[in-house]
């Protein structure tokens, strides 16, 4: 009788086991976060006139109402129109307008939530004018 027993407990907690193997295996890209793909400004790179905006795109959709994009010049200081977005029609692409800039260093802070919950966020320079 104790054979019996021991192999159903076995049997239990293998098949236990397995199913969470399973959810987990299933579920693992729901988990991920969103981090960035490429962006307009290039990472550290530098362009020869300033863009009309910074875009920013995702390996995954993003919650507009959480996430968020600021450009600062190499003081610190705010220099974007103070706008950023999700695109509507691309749930991927987060940006912000700005305006004409002078030459110079430039860094972008963003923040995101992806649709799962998760919040990454990052830094990364870019440049107006060569130098």
């Amino acid at each position: 009788m104790d054979a019996v027993r021991r192999r159903a407990r076995s049997d239990a907690a293998t098949l236990a086991i397995g199913l969470v193997l399973a959810v987990v295996a299933s579920t693992g890209r729901a988990w991920a976060h969103a981090f960035p793909d490429h962006s307009e400004p290039r990472v550290g790179h530098s362009v020869d006139a300033s863009p009309a905006a910074v875009r920013i795109w995702f390996d995954g959709a993003i919650e507009p109402m959480f996430s968020t994009v600021r450009v600062e010049d190499s003081s610190g200081h705010q220099v974007d129109s103070g706008d950023p977005r999700v695109d509507p029609e691309d749930d991927k692409l987060l940006e912000v307008s700005v305006p004409p800039l002078p030459p110079g260093s430039y860094e972008v802070a963003w923040s995101v939530v992806a649709r799962d919950g998760h919040r990454t966020e990052g830094r990364f320079p870019f440049r107006v004018g060569s130098h």
